[in-house]
């Protein structure tokens, strides 16, 4: 099992940006979460999706920004952010779990990637 997350970098206040995650060597269903982690504070989970059914799960606090997405030709799940904010700069991780249906608890994913640095400042 392989992830890679990938599409960081800096954006202005209310731009948008996409993150993608490429996550191979599954045979089932499994689930793939975004996290985040700001300088000084927890990993908070952001959003997940179950690729085969398309199931996704977003914690209240995140909702109306943040969508999710799937191409499992391409075995990428992005992760689209609008209306971006200084407070979303973090760093971003995908990660895998057999979790279904997913939720963005992070000892529930057992495999991680290397993450991507978001960064919203003008």
């Amino acid at each position: 099992v392989q992830l890679q997350a990938s599409g960081g970098g800096l954006v202005q206040p209310g731009g948008s940006l996409r993150l993608s995650c490429e996550a191979s060597g599954f045979t089932s269903d499994y689930g793939v979460g975004w996290f985040r982690q700001a300088p000084g504070k927890e990993r908070e989970g952001v959003i997940c999706l179950n690729v085969i059914s398309g199931r996704t799960y977003q914690p209240d606090f995140m909702k109306g920004r943040f969508t999710i997405s799937r191409d499992n030709v391409k075995n990428m799940v992005y992760l689209q952010m609008n209306s971006l904010k200084p407070e979303d700069t973090a760093v971003y991780y995908c990660a895998s779990t057999t979790k279904t249906p997913c939720r963005v608890r992070d000892y529930e994913y057992q495999y991680w990637g290397q993450g991507t640095l978001v960064t919203v400042s003008s």
